[in-house]
């Protein structure tokens, strides 16, 4: 399966790009990098600039239709970023539109906030999100990972770094399961 895994030009926290893309791998899929600029995304350790990611796809020239399945980095500025730019907005909500499941977690579901996608939907996220969320018509739940299907789609989303383990497997799971 292609994935897509979306991230702005700069902001994406580093691990929570690098370890579901490694998971993906592992498990004989093909991770892409979308970006809203062509050349290099430059990661971030928190607040310290990590390392930089070439981009192989540019949002705009690249379609949902392409793809089994999308994931969405955290870091703070990421979707902050992300959720500015209208065809990165698009491209997000098309794979809703499509029925592709999503993956999403940390600061990431800002990005689906603003593509109008979490209403009547059930997810987590960094917890300083509730708010946001349910003001769009999410049910915000503490929990390491939640999927949701609820909607056209299958949503996965986790809180933080600490749940990559569970993000990365139960989101290789639903993309198997959706995939067969």
């Amino acid at each position: 399966m292609r994935i897509a895994f979306l991230t702005a030009p700069e902001g994406v926290e580093q691990v929570e790009l690098t370890d579901p893309w490694q998971a993906a791998v592992d498990a004989g899929h093909e991770p892409v990098l979308v970006s809203t600029e062509s050349g290099e995304v430059q990661a971030f350790n928190h607040l310290d600039k990590a390392d930089t990611f070439q981009v192989n796809e540019v949002v705009g020239e690249a379609s949902a239709e392409s793809f089994g399945g999308l994931v969405l980095p955290g870091g703070v500025a990421n979707p902050d970023f992300l959720r500015t730019d209208g065809r990165a907005v698009a491209f997000v909500k098309d794979f809703f539109e499509q029925g592709r499941p999503v993956a999403a977690i940390c600061h990431a579901p800002w990005t689906l906030v603003e593509a109008d996608v979490v209403r009547g939907r059930v997810l987590t996220s960094w917890p300083s999100l509730a708010t946001d969320l349910r003001n769009a018509g999410a049910t915000w739940v503490d929990e390491q990972v939640k999927v949701c299907d609820h909607g056209p789609n299958k949503l996965v989303t986790s809180r933080k770094p600490d749940d990559l383990k569970a993000f990365r497997e139960t989101f290789l799971d639903v993309f198997a399961q959706e995939a067969g």
